[in-house]
């Protein structure tokens, strides 16, 4: 089974992040990449990255693919956005849930879990035509 985990964060918690140590900063990339290891040796992980900076996001638009509209982000009205991701191949939707429960808990201000919402998602397949 295919699973997306999605690392959600709010605008606040990512301007947060400047206040942080350096060596927060770096506890928390480290359980990262120390996931991401434990993810690659398992056989598990399939795909995981961060995203940029949010001020960066552009949504299009088009009825016609050489008529985009293209709109800067992120919004006023945007309180949560898509930090980052990953894909895991899974035999259990058990096992993706104890992978984003993992992956919330990355250390945060004082080593404390940061306790980041993670969407899990299975990915779909296409209709058997």
């Amino acid at each position: 089974m295919k699973f997306m985990l999605m690392m959600q964060a709010t605008q606040a918690q990512w301007a947060s992040m400047a206040t942080w140590t350096q060596a927060e900063i770096q506890a928390h990339i480290g359980f990262m990449l120390d996931l991401l290891k434990e993810l690659t040796q398992t056989g598990e992980l399939v795909l995981a990255e961060g995203l940029d900076m949010p001020s960066k996001t552009r949504i299009v638009r088009a009825e016609r693919a050489d008529k985009p509209i293209v709109s800067d982000g992120p919004f006023a009205e945007s309180k949560e956005f898509l930090a980052g991701f990953w894909i895991v191949q899974v035999a259990s939707p058990e096992r993706a849930i104890a992978i984003a429960a993992k992956a919330s808990t990355a250390p945060g201000p004082g080593g404390r879990p940061f306790a980041i919402p993670i969407e899990v998602r299975q990915v779909g397949s296409p209709p058997q035509v």
